[in-house]
């Protein structure tokens, strides 16, 4: 499948920019799947407003593809079947993105399986390649483009990405089917090295940019990027963010992404407000992520605050020693007292028994 594929609306969208969850994993008590709640968890990203929605990647835990779990295909299919009812009855489309991962054999087969259930794009983690080198890094990516339009995913190495250097993004952004790249290093100068590639490769207008930096979203939002480069100045942006954080309190995600994007299309002054505002996201995710000990409860927390809205029935995750650290309840319960305009609580709450029919 290649870019020229995906329907010119959905390709138009994800261009000009939107909020991407990235969906998490609704286990019951017993750590096996609860269907009823990851529809329900689907359909809350339809109607918060969300441009589209990435499956199988970070935030929907990685162990899904283990043998012993065996729920990447059953995830994967049950949210591309949940998205497109959810979207029919809304009279929208979303973007499907399946996260696609592991050595090549692997990544092979769950390209093929994503791309024969209706995915429309993959989010290549190259994780599991920690020492292979640019050239092997690149070839990897062709095949993978080959069976399905690639967003390049730079994973932070403290919750198991690896560094990925200039010279190989200047490599990766000339592949023809890369349809964008979302950057997540949570590092300023890894941010520049893949912008800076991709303005180099002159291919700024059609590998769009999505944030993945939880840790600097607003900002990353706001900025323009001059680059010069030997063909005279190219500037870029980060047309949307595709975020594990927007898969909590998505509704009011959009509603800032929205604010974020008035500014950049009229040029006008960003408000103090605004980057007031920034810096209380920032906060709220250093909560929801566990900054404080190292990301180790990252997920946990991000189902912590979809469990206490009554979007998933606990915060179980596949390890169970995968859990909440020491201290990080506390951490939530402090940022959602003191940012109250930042969740969407209410919205969930007029939804939330539709959701969980």
């Amino acid at each position: 499948m290649m870019i020229d594929a995906i329907p010119h609306a959905l390709l138009t969208q994800f261009r000009s920019g939107g909020v991407i969850p990235a969906q998490p994993l609704a286990l019951d008590a017993q750590r096996r799947l609860s269907e009823r709640h990851q529809r329900a968890l689907t359909r809350y990203y339809v109607e918060s407003g969300a441009t589209g929605l990435a499956v199988g990647v970070h935030s929907t835990q990685f162990a899904i593809r283990k043998p012993e779990v065996g729920l990447f295909k059953p995830v994967l299919e049950l949210a591309s079947e949940t998205l497109d009812s959810a979207c029919a009855s809304t009279g929208r489309q979303m973007l499907k993105i399946a996260g696609v991962c592991g050595p090549r054999s692997q990544a092979v087969e769950e390209a093929v399986f994503a791309r024969s259930v209706g995915y429309h794009a993959c989010l290549l983690s190259l994780a599991d390649l920690k020492d292979a080198d640019v050239p092997a890094l690149i070839a990897h990516c062709r095949e993978i483009a080959s069976i399905l339009p690639v967003i390049g995913f730079y994973l932070q190495p403290s919750v198991g990405g690896r560094c990925l250097s200039y010279a190989f993004w200047r490599e990766f952004a000339e592949i023809p089917n890369v349809l964008g790249i979302k950057i997540a290093p949570f590092n300023r100068y890894q941010t520049l090295d893949v912008i800076r590639a991709v303005c180099d490769a002159g291919r700024e207008g059609e590998v769009t940019l999505y944030t993945g930096n939880d840790d600097n979203i607003v900002l990353d939002l706001l900025t323009t990027y001059s680059i010069q480069t030997s063909s005279g100045e190219r500037r870029a942006h980060f047309a949307g963010g595709l975020l594990g954080h927007w898969a909590v309190w998505t509704q009011k995600a959009v509603a800032l992404f929205e604010e974020c994007r008035q500014y950049i299309l009229s040029g006008e002054p960003v408000p103090q407000a605004l980057l007031t505002r920034a810096v209380e996201v920032t906060d709220a995710n250093a909560a929801f992520f566990d900054a404080a000990n190292g990301f180790s409860g990252c997920i946990p927390g991000i189902h912590e605050v979809l469990f206490r809205q009554g979007l998933l029935p606990g915060i179980w995750c596949l390890d169970p020693n995968e859990c909440l650290s020491p201290g990080q309840a506390a951490e939530i319960d402090r940022v959602y007292a003191a940012y109250p305009h930042l969740n969407d609580d209410a919205f969930v709450q007029e939804n939330l028994s539709r959701w969980l029919c």
